[in-house]
């Protein structure tokens, strides 16, 4: 796009309009019209020159109108001069946030310094940028208002740091729309689940414990209701557990550690959990444990289950479910662990009939909740860990 190839769509009138038209309504319009082709076209670095005069002199204009037509129509653009960002960042509001959220051109120690220096409105507008680096996360996190850190929890794109998670939880841990930005997130450090525990009620509270994974102690008070009245998923949490050997351990010492936990745990397809929780019942070491399991036929299976002090009536279903756990294969296609484990639960029910009630309605109800993920959109919150 050349001045030759601008001209033709600009008359000698638009031109006049452009610079000194009689309302920001007419500059205005020009203004959008040739932004459009600015943004739109691949220019040469001779028409990237005159593209960037035409934006100078728009970006200077009176009217805020006309600063605004040029802040949205180029927000998106790598030919944005960097000055003129700026400036427009420093703009009034209706200016500003469009480039604050979307321009490329700003670097992060722009939005670090705009960040310390603008209102809360343009604070937010930079929380909410796609893939916010940590840098700038962080000092959202640490000087940013009320706004600003509600934006930032909300942003699934942006990469936290635990010291942007703890400043936000540190100064705005009281605020509902934080609390549930944060619980809606993918994932936020154990330390911080903890922390929202005794800050956040009802359904958040709800939706926490049964999202994110906990401490293991805590995960047991709260599975036995010491804490609060919500009941947690035990087996959920032993599939979200970064250490599950301590995980298990805090389940043995409190009494948790049931048979029905594990064949719960083994019919959801939670096969970790379930090694190192026969680890942990028969004092045998987990790798010994695991080739028990899967590579020492069904007398390994059966002798480690005898060491665990599992009841024998167990025995037929334990077996079946582990036969099942190597007969499935995860598809590698979206949500395919909620449907890795609803086809384990499946399968297990067809083969084996004799389940107690209680199990029989837990594993129905997973059953329910696993299909349900498996046919969401792969857009979606994601599968549970």
């Amino acid at each position: 796009m050349s001045l030759h190839a601008i001209r033709p769509t600009l008359t000698e009138q638009d031109i006049h309009r452009l610079m000194k038209g009689d309302s920001p309504e007419q500059r205005a319009s020009v203004a959008h019209r040739l932004c459009r082709r600015i943004a739109l076209d691949v220019l040469s670095d001779e028409e990237k020159r005159y593209a960037r005069e035409i934006i100078g002199i728009l970006a200077k204009d009176a009217a805020d109108l006309v600063r605004r037509t040029l802040a949205v129509t180029l927000r998106y653009s790598p030919i944005l001069p960097r000055d003129v960002a700026l400036n427009l960042a420093r703009d009034i509001e209706a200016v500003a946030i469009p480039v604050l959220l979307e321009s490329p051109v700003l670097t992060d120690e722009d939005l670090v310094e705009l960040v310390l220096s603008v209102t809360a409105a343009k604070q937010a507008a930079i929380a909410a940028r796609e893939d916010l680096s940590i840098t700038v996360s962080e000092v959202v996190a640490e000087h940013g208002a009320v706004e600003a850190v509600r934006a930032l929890a909300a942003n699934q794109t942006a990469e936290w740091s635990g010291k942007a998670f703890e400043d936000a939880v540190g100064r705005f841990g009281a605020d509902e729309i934080v609390q549930s930005g944060l619980i809606k997130r993918d994932f936020i450090p154990v330390h911080i689940a903890e922390k929202l525990v005794s800050l956040v009620s009802g359904q958040l509270f709800d939706v926490l414990v049964n999202r994110h994974e906990l401490p293991a102690q805590l995960a047991v008070d709260l599975a036995s209701g010491a804490r609060e009245r919500a009941t947690i998923d035990l087996v959920e949490q032993a599939g979200r557990s970064h250490d599950l050997p301590r995980f298990v351990s805090q389940l043995n010492l409190n009494g948790r550690l049931s048979h029905s936990l594990i064949m719960r745990a083994l019919c959801c397809g939670q096969m970790p959990f379930v090694e190192h929780a026969l680890a942990e019942l028969s004092g045998v070491a987990h790798q010994r444990v695991w080739l028990m399991i899967h590579d020492a036929g069904p007398l390994g299976l059966q002798a480690v289950f005898d060491h665990a002090g599992l009841p024998r009536k167990l025995l037929p279903a334990f077996k079946a479910a582990v036969n099942v756990y190597h007969e499935t294969l995860y598809d590698g296609g979206p949500n395919d662990k909620a449907r890795f484990r609803a086809r384990m639960i499946e399968r297990v029910l067809t083969q084996f009939q004799a389940i107690p009630k209680d199990d029989l309605d837990y594993l129905l109800d997973k059953l329910d909740h696993y299909s349900e993920m498996a046919a969401a959109e792969p857009a979606g919150e994601g599968d549970a860990a």
